[in-house]
């Protein structure tokens, strides 16, 4: 009341500041009452012809890296030209209005021709065929999309220099279904084609540079099986949103490394929302949560060492020589080298891989990592074992076992056992354990093998774990093939003990399992678990976030033999390069004392006839303290010492080369990290 008792008086100034309130409340009151009452249809009709739509990003892959930083498999920036189709809806919808002013009067030149030819007036049915039906404009809308973004390529194809042209039914398919999503018509520009796209002013209408991150392997085909390649899959993770209207090309790992760290080097994939029209075309768009990159794995690989092994094993027969070479640290179980051929380049598969390529890798097999994945016998490499066991059980390293001279080839020994006669590539005489392993006597193995019998050989072996499966993280890792102690009582008989003793079926090894049983004599008896992955890390060095760790050192079994049997076989086996009889000569290095057996095994049909040989080199060095094991497999070879011997030479040089001591590389290979 007070308020109207003031207005009542004769003030001027306070009557007008009243009327300037309430003039100010009716124009709200109006404001609000032409929103929500006048203008309310025309913002719902605009709400119902905008929408969003979710995209999927994904995250840039983790590197995959060596032991010394090096990036075996990494991400390099891809350019691509791309079509933007919400800016050509004007183009759209122009080249339609004029083809359908085309249509019309063609199909009016076309009735009148009828109405004079028929000299009357047409009936409605009649007229019904010259009027454009829904069918026709759809085509002619297509029709006009197309010969717009085919101009524009034309357009882009003159200033790139390229020879670009539209496919019609691949347009059609991405206006369909990804409207509000780039549509590229060039991918993986060169620099030239950068620079010469970007050297005129401006750009055709639509038209623009974009950038995406590729898998790119730099080393092409090297450690390719080990490493893996990527197969397109843009389905989401665990962990992530599942539903998106639209994807962004993505991959996983398929096989290798690439496959079993997928999770970790794949990271978390981000979203958009991109808003569009009644049409579809793109209006705006938002990021809604960034991509987090993939997290780096760090492999106990030294590439160094791995180009050497596949130099080294491409050299016996070319690229595609049939063979596997491993390095591994013998106290700490690292893969320092992991060789497999015929290879192929895993960069094949992140751009598609055609049909000649395919077939390549069909016909060599090269996919598969014959280091691990691949069962062979092992041939003399096997005398090693019974070597061991029969030491262990008391056998004289002097003791002298006479070998008869095989009758159809006098200059060869023999064995006979029942009605089976077992051959020897070593000659007649008298041999003792050094002379016997460096000259890789079959008929003296057998012999003492027979004597200590098979089951102190098994249960000697069954620390090796032979039949069981490495634990590598490659998905390729094979068990191979081991008999048990219940087969005794089965199918046994001399004959098998025989072909045991000498590394032929029953026992089926991979390279692998050579390297593990290698380090073991090496280390003095110690049977480890190899260890390929060394740690798994932010990509970030920045963010406090803690590795994965792989421990080194795993230890899985001892095989418990005594320093005597260590002693003779370490002596045994560096005859086997240093004597001028050993087998494995050709793989002598200068400098460093190395400790080998090879191995030759016969590869027979079911008609037991010789179809190939398996041809081996296992080793280990220095024989004063040893490092290093270094086993090589090559299918089809002469001799293991013939022909895997001077590949087991150059990796040995290698290594050398890389433990000569330098200001800024105080380590031996072996201990560094």
């Amino acid at each position: 009341m007070l308020i109207f008792d003031q207005l009542k008086k004769d003030d001027l100034q306070l009557r007008l500041v009243a009327l300037a309130v309430l003039g100010g409340l009716g124009v709200l009151l109006g404001g609000l009452w032409w929103v929500q009452v006048v203008s309310a249809r025309d913002y719902q009709a605009n709400l119902e012809t905008q929408s969003f739509r979710t995209v999927r990003i994904p995250a840039v892959r983790g590197k995959i890296l060596d032991r010394n930083g090096l990036a075996l498999a990494e991400n390099r920036p891809t350019y691509n030209v791309s079509l933007y189709l919400d800016e050509l809806h004007n183009s759209f919808d122009a080249t339609y209005s004029n083809k359908a002013v085309r249509a019309r009067a063609e199909l009016a030149k076309k009735q009148s021709e009828l109405i004079k030819r028929l000299d009357r007036r047409l009936n409605k049915k009649e007229r019904k065929q010259f009027v454009l039906t829904l069918k026709d404009k759809m085509l002619l809308r297509q029709m006009a999309r197309y010969e717009v973004a085919s101009n524009v390529v034309t357009q882009i194809s003159q200033r790139l220099g390229l020879p670009l042209s539209l496919v019609a039914t691949n347009f059609e398919r991405h206006y369909q279904t990804r409207l509000a999503l780039p549509f590229p018509v060039v991918t993986d520009l060169t620099p030239e084609q950068i620079a010469r796209f970007e050297e005129q002013s401006t750009s055709p209408i639509g038209v623009d540079l974009e950038v995406q991150s590729t898998r790119w392997y730099p080393y092409g085909t090297t450690a390719a099986q080990l490493l893996g390649h990527l197969r397109r899959d843009d389905d989401s993770k665990e962990g992530e949103e599942a539903f998106f209207s639209f994807r962004m090309p993505d991959y996983r790992g398929d096989i290798g490394i690439e496959y079993r760290c997928d999770k970790d080097l794949r990271g978390t994939a981000g979203a958009k929302s991109v808003l569009v029209n009644n049409a579809g075309y793109r209006q705006t768009e938002n990021i809604w949560s960034p991509a987090d990159p993939g997290r780096n794995v760090v492999l106990a690989i030294d590439l160094r060492l791995q180009q050497t092994a596949e130099r080294a094993l491409q050299a016996v027969f070319g690229p595609t020589t049939r063979g596997a070479a491993i390095v591994m640290d013998v106290h700490s179980g690292d893969i320092l080298a992991m060789a497999s051929s015929p290879s192929y380049d895993p960069n094949w598969y992140v751009h598609g891989v055609t049909h000649e390529e395919w077939q390549r890798i069909i016909d060599l097999h090269a996919e598969m990592n014959r280091a691990t994945w691949q069962n062979y016998m092992p041939g003399s490499i096997f005398k090693t074992v019974v070597g061991m066991a029969a030491l262990e059980a008391g056998l004289n390293p002097e003791e002298v076992i006479h070998v008869e001279a095989n009758p159809a080839k006098p200059t060869r020994g023999h064995l006979r056992v029942g009605n089976h006669t077992f051959k020897d590539e070593a000659e007649p005489g008298d041999f003792n354990f050094r002379r016997a392993l460096k000259r890789s006597s079959n008929s003296y193995f057998i012999t003492v093998g027979l004597r200590i019998g098979p089951e102190r050989i098994i249960r000697f072996a069954e620390h090796l774990h032979f039949g069981e499966r490495a634990g590598l993280l490659t998905l390729q890792d094979a068990k191979g093939s081991f008999p048990s102690l219940q087969r005794l009582s089965a199918d046994w008989n001399n004959v098998t003990t025989g072909n045991m003793c000498i590394g032929q079926d029953p026992v089926w090894v991979t390279p692998l399992q050579i390297a593990v049983l290698t380090s073991a004599i090496a280390n003095g008896g110690t049977v480890l678990w190899p260890r390929l992955v060394d740690r798994i890390e932010a990509a970030d060095p920045t963010l406090a976030v803690p590795p994965k760790i792989f421990p080194r050192d795993q230890v899985r079994d001892h095989l418990g033999i005594s320093a005597r049997t260590v002693k003779i076989m370490h002596d045994a086996m560096l005859g086997d390069t240093e004597d001028a009889d050993g087998t494995g000569t050709k793989a002598r290095v200068p400098g460093i004392r190395i400790c080998a057996k090879t191995g030759t095994a016969q590869v027979q049909d079911v008609n037991n006839k010789k179809t190939g040989q398996t041809t081996w080199f296992a080793s280990f060095a220095p024989y004063e303290q040893p490092r290093y094991t270094v086993v090589v497999m090559v299918e089809d070879g002469v001799y293991g010492g013939t022909t895997c011997g001077p590949v087991a030479k150059e990796i040995y040089k290698a290594i050398l080369e890389q433990e000569r001591p330098t200001p800024d590389k105080p380590q031996t290979l072996a201990k560094s990290q």
